[in-house]
């Protein structure tokens, strides 16, 4: 097999590849706001669950947790295992990602100061308003560092979809691999990763600089 021909049948996987990541963002933001909140709440019994729940997540391996999800039901519950396996693969990956991003937004907001509470209390806006226009603008701005870092990780963590055979570019090269007895489709891979994470880590920087509101 040429070195072309490789390319070509990684990059058949490489859309599967970019699904993952840019679904795993687009739900595991948001989710970790919730759990974030969840995490952070005056009843104890809440933030205690939340925050078990979490240790488990950052505690354990993303591969387990995808076998879990993947496999799971059908040795608990006897329920047939999906055939899409793009469900359990995203399922997976934002829930533990969500658990990351979680105590980053818990950090970004315990740091800010009470009295801008206590200043727009003054001003007579609600505690929504008040998080929402006041405390959270802020928070995205401190926390895009920490944002950026888990982002580019995620990049990279997109190749253990093949622990369920998802059939994303970095199962595909690992097929080409076994079946050709080379080196050379996992070189093409880290060729494939780095570029995604350059790609990544500019726009990053772009937006990152964009809050630079007072440089």
């Amino acid at each position: 097999m040429t070195l072309w021909t490789m390319i070509l049948k990684m990059s058949e996987g490489l859309g599967k590849t970019c699904a993952i990541f840019f679904l795993t963002l687009l739900f595991s933001l948001p989710l970790g706001m919730i759990v974030a909140l969840l995490r952070m709440s005056k009843v104890k019994i809440v933030s205690g669950v939340t925050r078990v729940i979490i240790s488990i997540l950052r505690g354990t391996p993303l591969m387990l947790q995808l076998l879990a999800v993947t496999y799971g039901p059908y040795y608990l519950f006897n329920i047939s295992v999906s055939r899409n396996k793009l469900i359990p693969v995203v399922i997976a990956f934002a829930i533990n990602y969500a658990a990351y991003f979680a105590e980053i937004y818990r950090g970004g907001i315990e740091s800010m100061s009470k009295g801008q509470y206590e200043a727009a209390a003054v001003l007579g806006y609600s505690k929504a308003q008040t998080f929402f226009k006041i405390i959270l603008p802020q928070v995205i701005k401190r926390i895009m560092p920490s944002i950026t870092n888990e982002v580019v990780t995620l990049v990279k963590d997109t190749s253990l979809a093949f622990t369920v055979s998802y059939q994303e570019m970095f199962t595909i090269g690992k097929q080409i691999a076994n079946s050709q007895t080379s080196f050379m489709p996992f070189v093409v891979a880290g060729v494939f990763y780095f570029v995604f994470n350059a790609i990544v880590d500019f726009v990053m920087g772009k937006i990152e600089k964009s809050m630079q509101y007072y440089k």
